[in-house]
């Protein structure tokens, strides 16, 4: 139906529909992604808070018939998770590559064991705020559903670069990923801050995780994320530790992810994969080109990636 009234229409009109639905999960992990960086530490570990969250949220909205209990669930979840990453990714001389990937091993685990009884059920999905009720065409109207999450992700991204900037808070996170020896000087608390960074911002991956099984998708199964966690660390990269930039990366990489469905629904079929791997093949481009050793990237925090030395 959608083909015989848009024609090749219902491309572009796929494409911003897939934007709006797919990029609330990469907002918000980028954004989380892009507060723990600030304080100076990689979590790549967002993949298992993703996907904890995601179940969390939909085994909850499923128990109580509340969705909004569900993504509450989803954000304690994910703090819960990052309370455990920020205590074992500051112990003396641990390499935050090494935690991540062992925080995404425990994360989905932990996820696929406890989400087994929740693949079948049907849980109840968030409201949808409905921008095309104008339009006559059906298609139209179900493309301009948008999430509540989805805004709420396009809020924080000002306000958490308004955070960064104005706020002693945000200040003391800043000198604390660009220079920890300053910091300490000043007699800020390394550990805590960074402490609390991470559980922030794990807090909004596990929100991103309730966008995928109550929204959008709108399921739970355990190849939910498809790696979107792990996109969000070359895309806060592409945006430069920038919380708008991450907002239109975020953007890109939704739009992205739709151009295959959007192409198979005027009956491209040819090549359907690899379009489909568009993200992916997105995020390696991204990582060539903003990986050169003869200069260094704008706005990256002095002490990133290097291992903690005490419990300051």
């Amino acid at each position: 139906m959608t083909t015989e009234v848009l024609g090749w229409w219902g491309v572009p009109l796929g494409i911003v529909a897939g934007t709006l639905r797919g990029s609330a999960p990469f907002l918000f992990v980028s954004l989380g992604e892009c507060l723990t960086e600030k304080s100076g530490k990689i979590n790549l570990g967002l993949e298992g808070t993703l996907l904890m969250g995601a179940m969390s949220a939909y085994a909850i909205s499923y128990l109580t018939g509340s969705p909004w209990l569900g993504v509450g669930a989803a954000g304690l979840a994910g703090l819960g998770f990052g309370l455990i990453h920020g205590i074992v990714a500051q112990r003396p001389r641990v390499n935050d590559v090494a935690v991540g990937i062992a925080m995404i091993i425990f994360g989905s685990g932990v996820a696929f064991f406890l989400g087994k009884p929740f693949i079948q059920p049907s849980a109840p999905q968030l409201p949808t705020l409905d921008f095309g009720a104008w339009s006559s065409l059906p298609a139209v109207e179900s493309a301009l559903k948008v999430s509540p999450l989805f805004l709420l992700g396009i809020a924080i991204a000002p306000l958490m670069q308004w955070f960064f900037r104005s706020t002693r808070w945000g200040l003391l996170i800043r000198a604390v990923g660009d220079s920890p020896d300053a910091a300490r000087a000043m007699g800020v608390s390394i550990y805590n801050v960074r402490l609390l960074s991470i559980m922030a911002g794990s807090f909004l991956a596990g929100i991103g995780g309730a966008s995928l099984s109550l929204f959008y998708p709108g399921s739970w199964t355990e190849r939910i994320s498809s790696g979107q966690g792990l996109m969000a660390v070359a895309l806060v990269i592409f945006a430069r530790w920038n919380p708008i930039q991450c907002l239109y990366a975020s953007l890109l990489f939704g739009g992205a992810q739709a151009i295959g469905p959007a192409l198979q629904s005027v009956g491209v079929d040819s090549y359907y994969y690899l379009f489909n791997a568009s993200p992916y093949i997105l995020t390696l481009l991204i990582m060539i080109l903003t990986c050169s050793p003869q200069r260094t990237l704008a706005g990256v925090p002095g002490a990133l990636g290097k291992p903690s030395e005490s419990r300051l």
